[in-house]
């Protein structure tokens, strides 16, 4: 599989023992995973007029994309296929709902015969094929931590492969809404709280987005996060257009000229939760990560009164510069470019770092990054921690948080998490005013 850029275009390619390397797919045939099955045929997940996913299947006898037969059709509803795996005489097939997963259980012609008993709001990937129709699967939930189980003829088993939490969620509800973006759309939240917390408007809310690249916001077990809702916080996970949480054309509706509805869809979750009472705008904190800070520079700049605080790590705020980057070139087919004119006029018309305004009551903000980041150039949170110093109030407070041995997140140690995250949390407790017990 070879990939342009961070778009979500592929090439696919296979290797013939007798005359090498043929070519399968092109960028513009949109198919974005491919993948063996028996008897010389290989499938693939195509979005080829089908946003939310269709699987083919091709003889690699006469390996000519058009001769594909469609195996699974795209749902009619609002699944979306992420991920399929063939075995010996079954097609496993991953759906995602808005950001949950269920996992159908089909034939190699595509009649479903069952589905696994997945619980509400979870997450399962990592399909893998262990000898016959027998695969293993992770799964995880918000509350949950991730766990392998097996399944095959003796239904669904656990196995020894899972992940110890040091703390348990069983007191924290998980709650499922939808608030109407600008535009009407529907954006699905995901809230985390304590059984018995109140809608009483004092809640210290963290909302969490990103928005981009196609990428999902899937459920998640972070144990770290028991912190916050033991001490009466809520937790609220945005499922943004950007993602690909409703397929491809979910994705598209929030990259490149539409990127605008990413922030659209960001503030109106922020207001669902104040009109209904899970907070207030004294007790919001907006949170977002990579092209997630992003986020967090466009919502800080455009509706600097609907938070307290603003937390962003790694993100990117100089939207004209981006793409001269050592990596930026990978961002172009996301974002778009300069040298369009009406991609420069879009880019101009978000960037955070152009639109901080001398005066302005900005929220209590950090801005986190890594000296050592390779793909989100350091020098955007620099930038942008200057420029709302100079810019903000004479109360505002503007924290960088600079970690000079760490980059773009991946890889951290378990020293630098920890001490990135009792930041953060110290960060909060003090902006929010909420009492401390450790």
């Amino acid at each position: 599989a070879v990939a342009n850029g961070d778009g979500g275009e592929f090439a696919h390619y296979v290797l013939f023992p007798d005359t090498g390397w043929k070519q399968l797919t092109h960028f513009e045939d949109k198919i974005i995973e491919a993948s063996l099955g028996n008897n010389d045929e290989i499938y693939l997940l195509s979005r080829n007029r089908a946003p939310k996913g269709k699987i083919l299947k091709l003889s690699l006898k006469n390996p000519k994309l058009e001769t594909a037969q469609t195996v699974v059709r795209e749902a009619l509803g609002q699944s979306v296929i992420t991920e399929f795996l063939p075995t010996e005489s079954k097609l496993y097939v991953t759906d995602m709902i808005g950001g949950p997963s269920q996992v159908r259980v089909l034939d190699h012609n595509g009649k479903i015969q069952s589905k696994l008993n997945i619980p509400p709001v979870a997450d399962v990937s990592n399909l893998i094929m262990t000898e016959g129709d027998e695969i293993l699967f992770k799964l995880q939930s918000y509350v949950q931590a991730p766990i392998w189980y097996q399944y095959g003829k003796g239904g669904t088993k656990k196995t020894a492969m899972e992940f110890k939490s040091p703390v348990s969620f069983n007191d924290v509800e998980v709650k499922r809404e939808f608030a109407t973006s600008k535009d009407g759309t529907k954006v699905p939240i995901t809230l985390l709280y304590r059984k018995g917390t109140k809608n009483n408007g004092k809640n210290p809310t963290i909302l969490y987005g990103y928005g981009g690249y196609g990428i999902s916001i899937t459920p998640r077990f972070n144990p770290d996060m028991h912190l916050w809702l033991e001490h009466g916080g809520v937790y609220a996970i945005s499922n943004l257009r950007g993602g690909g949480e409703y397929g491809e054309s979910w994705h598209l509706a929030g990259n490149l000229l539409n990127k605008q509805n990413v922030f659209d869809d960001f503030i109106a979750c922020a207001e669902f939760l104040i009109k209904n009472k899970y907070t207030s705008k004294e007790m919001l904190v907006a949170e977002g990560r990579s092209n997630g800070g992003l986020l967090m520079g466009a919502v800080l700049t455009q509706r600097p009164d609907l938070f307290r605080a603003v937390v962003s790590t790694v993100g990117i705020y100089d939207m004209i510069r981006v793409e001269t980057d050592p990596n930026g070139a990978f961002n172009v087919t996301e974002f778009g470019t300069v040298k369009d004119p009406a991609q420069f006029k879009a880019l101009y018309g978000y960037s955070p770092l152009h639109h901080v305004v001398d005066g302005t009551n900005y929220p209590a903000t950090i801005l986190l990054t890594g000296a050592n980041d390779g793909r989100v150039n350091p020098y955007h949170s620099k930038k942008m921690a200057a420029r709302l110093q100079e810019a903000t109030s004479e109360k505002g407070i503007v924290y960088l948080h600079v970690t000079f041995d760490g980059g773009h997140g991946m890889g951290r140690s378990v020293s630098q998490k920890v001490a990135e995250e009792a930041d953060v949390f110290a960060f909060l407790f003090d902006q929010l005013k909420v009492p401390a017990s450790f």
